[in-house]
């Protein structure tokens, strides 16, 4: 592929997300400002749209497509791919059946598709759209070369722990506001007797998301910018710095729920519920504010009030800073059905659907705060829309074979660092190796 499809220019992981969205006054065909997707009749025909969601996700999604089909007269088809969406839709498009829509996690398998032409541009779909209803930043994510092949429908506030908040009542714990603090509070939740923390290292993508926060304080935001487009190599020494600063909490196999053998046992969904069983498995849980859906759907817990989430803890005095995520939505068979999909997709009606669900947000400015499901959410919204410092999901932004592949390149290499904390350099050197062989 060419190389300058995957260069992402600094502007796409360091632009701050609170930025004045452009206007744009033209009419590109597509429903604008407030529009909906049933400018079309699509009565009879079939929709396939493939994503990640299965669960909650995927049953939360289903509103957003039922409204979609209520308006048009389509029928959709929902396809969860797991995980491995990367080799799931390079199967189906190997074999001449891809499905209309995809949604991607990621912005580097965005921009592996786009560079091996298996995506259709969406200017004339929803342009006027992601003008008007995004910040600058997500038309840039969702652009390869000036060409925007996707709308960002889902975003995600990466810096927040989730906690049980009657378990930190009875240790007499106050949320921490720096890493020495939470080593501090840590430590005290486990002399009570109850085990800190709760990690789904099943899932190889929440090891990363631990990782991009700890490097983006202890390194900073410019040198997060160089990293994402290998501008440095991963045995930078901030790199190795970062793993030694990781494995203070790592290291620690009392700290974990079941030990790094039962981490690595444990996938994202059950890492959130045993925090919030009775009795609890664990006292906080580390992910993005999707949490919150899970705890409303799996648990007795009241957001709120029994679990409530502290952002992640600064490290050496470093500023406040976001690391956040998302889902585009992109174009692989330039049909009407999905060519109305993704138009909808853009719009605030279609965020209306999940964001009064919850466990959800929406990086649609047009979308109405009280639009989401309660106070919680609200204000992990609000952190991630008025970050100072946000840079995109560090490893969203590599190959997928690096990046986003079960099994290999980052996710493995995390997962064995938890297993071994001991050699923050051979861990450095694995992942070098791992993103010089995913290549540009």
């Amino acid at each position: 592929m060419n190389g300058s499809r995957r260069r992402l220019p600094a502007l796409l992981v360091g632009m701050a997300l609170l930025v004045a969205a452009c206007g744009d006054d033209d009419d590109d065909g597509a429903a604008t400002g407030g529009g909906t997707a049933g400018d079309q009749d699509l009565q009879g025909q079939q929709v396939e749209v493939a994503a990640t969601w299965s669960g909650e996700e995927q049953a939360r999604f289903s509103r957003v497509l039922e409204r979609f089909e209520e308006e048009t007269g389509a029928t959709v088809q929902f396809t969860s791919t797991g995980d491995d969406i990367a080799t799931v839709l390079g199967t189906r498009l190997a074999g001449g059946s891809p499905p209309d829509v995809a949604m991607l996690p990621q912005p580097g398998l965005l921009n592996d598709l786009a560079g091996r032409n298996a995506l259709q541009p969406i200017e004339e779909v929803a342009g006027s759209l992601v003008d008007e209803n995004y910040a600058p930043v997500w038309r840039q994510l969702g652009s390869v070369d000036g060409t925007l092949f996707g709308v960002w429908f889902k975003a995600a506030n990466k810096s927040t722990f989730w906690y049980n908040n009657p378990v930190f009542e009875s240790a007499g714990v106050e949320t921490p506001e720096t890493w020495e603090d939470l080593q501090t509070v840590a430590q005290t939740i486990s002399d009570s007797g109850v085990t800190p923390f709760s990690v789904g290292g099943a899932d190889g993508w929440t090891l990363t998301d631990w990782f991009e926060n700890v490097y983006l304080r202890v390194a900073g935001p410019e040198k997060y910018d160089q990293l994402a487009t290998h501008a440095i190599p991963w045995t930078d020494p901030s790199v190795t710095e970062a793993l030694s600063t990781l494995a203070e909490v790592f290291g620690q196999q009392q700290w974990i729920a079941g030990g790094a053998n039962g981490a690595l046992g444990t996938d994202f969904p059950r890492s959130v519920t045993q925090v919030f069983s009775e009795p609890p498995a664990a006292a906080m849980v580390y992910e993005g504010d999707f949490v919150a859906g899970l705890i409303t759907s799996e648990t007795t817990a009241t957001l709120g009030e029994d679990a409530r989430f502290f952002d992640f803890p600064a490290i050496d005095g470093s500023d406040p800073a976001v690391v956040g995520g998302g889902d585009v939505a992109v174009l692989l068979k330039d049909s009407p059905g999905g060519r109305a999909l993704v138009r909808f997709l853009a719009t605030p009606e279609a965020a209306e659907e999940w964001a009064s669900e919850g466990g959800f947000t929406s990086p649609n400015q047009a979308l109405d705060l009280e639009a989401y499901a309660d106070d919680t959410t609200r204000r992990s919204a609000e952190a991630l829309t008025e970050a100072e410092t946000f840079r995109f999901d560090l490893s969203d932004l590599q190959p997928a074979a690096f990046g986003g592949t079960p099994g290999q390149g980052m996710w493995k290499i995390l997962q064995d660092f938890l297993r071994n904390t001991g050699d923050v350099n051979a861990t450095a050197a694995a992942l070098e190796a791992a993103r010089a062989a995913a290549g540009d």
